[in-house]
């Protein structure tokens, strides 16, 4: 049996044909190109970024739209979209974020020491832009998801490699343009790396206070957006929530239940993470990646909103380690989770686009259960005899033995 799996992931590790990569290609391509021929502005999400850059240009506060739930500095990140073509803005968009999310698979398959050109990269990616429906999403919408989705394994493999400042320079500047990887500072407090917390609290920081300071409303995002994200009243934005919070309301719970329970639920992630964290067992990689990845998974039970597509920022990363022994993804439970996003697959009572939530919500709470009981596992929190956590927080080049 062993012998089985070993030969399959050699198979898998082996470089990939050029009918493979054109395979890939075309899927990619394709999915850009549909999305240019179909929306004029490159995607419904991102034409409220930049609708928010031309009002500041304009002079108005970007802040105006309600649904514009961005940071300060993504106004001016988006300024360059206003400049170009439309005609250009609706192929460029979805090419943007498709080539960022290829990014982000490369970073999170190099973090287990595989090959971007192995039949696994090639596969694994082809795997998720036809198999998994909150990929599509993303780049139908052009949310601006992508930059956590490309940042976080970005960071997480410089943490690996022992550059915690690299990484916080990474993180900070993801959380500039959105800040939805904001619980990966934990991270860093929990490997007590401080010029890492730094860089990654004061990149934003420095970023949101200088370009709210040149916006007509420098305090929008505290006056407008912050209690609209914790009212989370908006009917529209409701529907779509996939947060615990947000779904058992629909389902007759108290919304004062629901949110208790989706708080516990978090809190239940966070210490899970932090048990992950301090087992130390295993490969460093999987330890880092389990840690970041719950702590991500516990956000997103709590928040308001929480949407599918805020899954391609771990499920990825979980992906790319499922030939690593005892990794997440080798489990049936990570399998069942992703049931429910497969593209096309009809869901008795389920149908109608305002009753999605309710699918997702159970992907991400199985999904939340699977990281979690991992984070558990006897292997994976026993402090005796383990690696002791230093070895990744001083640089030390982590194993490869899994390969």
């Amino acid at each position: 049996m062993n012998t089985g799996k070993v030969a399959v992931s050699g198979w898998l590790l082996r470089p990939a044909t050029w009918h493979a990569w054109a395979a890939l290609g075309a899927v990619l391509l394709a999915a850009a190109v549909r999305v240019g021929l179909r929306l004029p502005d490159g995607g419904m999400d991102n034409a409220i970024v930049v609708r928010a850059a031309d009002a500041w240009l304009d002079g108005r506060s970007p802040y105006a739209d309600r649904h514009f739930l961005y940071l300060p500095g993504a106004v001016l990140a988006a300024v360059p979209q206003t400049l170009l073509p439309q005609s250009v803005v609706r192929f460029l968009v979805p090419a943007g974020v498709t080539a960022s999310l290829v990014v982000g698979w490369g970073c999170a398959l190099r973090i287990h020491g595989v090959a971007w050109r192995s039949r696994f990269a090639v596969l694994g990616l082809l795997a998720l832009a036809v198999g998994f429906a909150p990929l599509g999403h993303l780049v139908d919408l052009g949310n601006w998801t992508v930059a956590s989705a490309a940042a976080l394994p970005l960071a997480l493999l410089l943490v690996c490699r022992g550059k915690w400042v690299a990484a916080g320079l990474v993180i900070g500047a993801a959380v500039a343009v959105k800040p939805l990887l904001a619980p990966v500072v934990l991270l860093f407090v929990f490997a007590r790396r401080w010029r890492g917390l730094a860089c990654a609290v004061l990149v934003p920081a420095v970023v949101s206070v200088g370009a709210a300071l040149a916006m007509p409303d420098p305090a929008g995002f505290f006056t407008r957006t912050l209690p609209f994200l914790l009212r989370g009243d908006d009917s529209f934005v409701r529907l779509y929530e996939a947060s615990p919070a947000a779904v058992l309301p629909r389902l007759g719970v108290p919304q004062g239940a629901a949110s208790l329970l989706a708080l516990m639920a978090a809190g239940a992630g966070l210490w899970c993470a932090w048990r992950r964290w301090r087992g130390g067992a295993g490969p460093q990689e999987q330890r880092v990646v389990e840690t970041a990845v719950m702590l991500m998974l516990a956000a997103f039970l709590v928040s308001r909103p929480s949407y599918d597509h805020y899954l391609v920022v771990v499920v990825p990363l979980l992906l790319s380690g499922v030939l690593v022994p005892g990794a997440v993804a080798r489990g049936k439970w990570f399998w069942l989770a992703l049931v429910p996003q497969i593209p096309g697959f009809t869901w008795p009572w389920l149908e109608p686009g305002t009753r999605r939530a309710f699918r997702d919500c159970v992907t991400l709470c199985v999904l939340a259960f699977t990281v979690a009981r991992s984070c558990l596992r006897p292997g994976a929190v026993t402090l005796g005899g383990a690696e002791p956590p230093e070895a990744v927080e001083s640089g030390v080049p982590v194993s490869r033995s899994a390969f």
